[in-house]
């Protein structure tokens, strides 16, 4: 089971929907964190420290900068790119999908859009 990050504006029902689904899921909100409000290569920074794979809807800037880092050698525990147009159900769908098979080498440091 992989820990995760909802970045500063990710669907909160696709939080609460996959919370809902499976209890056990680690999901923190980057506004329930000290680094509310952070820009994108802090929020990389502080996932990598924490070994969480951050969850966005950003798919320009954070995949960017999580590219940035492995390039550069830095850690990186993987980043889910959820486009916005995908419906909240096929969502939570695809992250459980995710949680529960996927194995973490196959996660850390890449960028993976969903839907798959």
């Amino acid at each position: 089971m992989f820990r995760y990050l909802a970045d500063q504006n990710f669907n909160g029902k696709i939080v609460r929907g996959a919370l809902l689904q499976n209890a056990n899921l680690e999901i923190v909100r980057i506004q329930d964190t000290e680094i509310d409000g952070a820009k994108d290569p802090e929020v990389l920074s502080w996932a990598a420290k924490e070994n969480r794979i951050v969850l966005t809807h950003d798919r320009v800037t954070m995949p960017h900068f999580a590219h940035q880092r492995v390039t550069a050698g830095e850690p990186m525990p993987g980043v889910l790119v959820v486009d916005d147009w995908l419906g909240i159900g096929q969502a939570i769908e695809e992250l459980l999908l995710i949680d529960a098979c996927a194995l973490p080498e196959e996660i850390d440091g890449c960028v993976i859009f969903l839907p798959l």
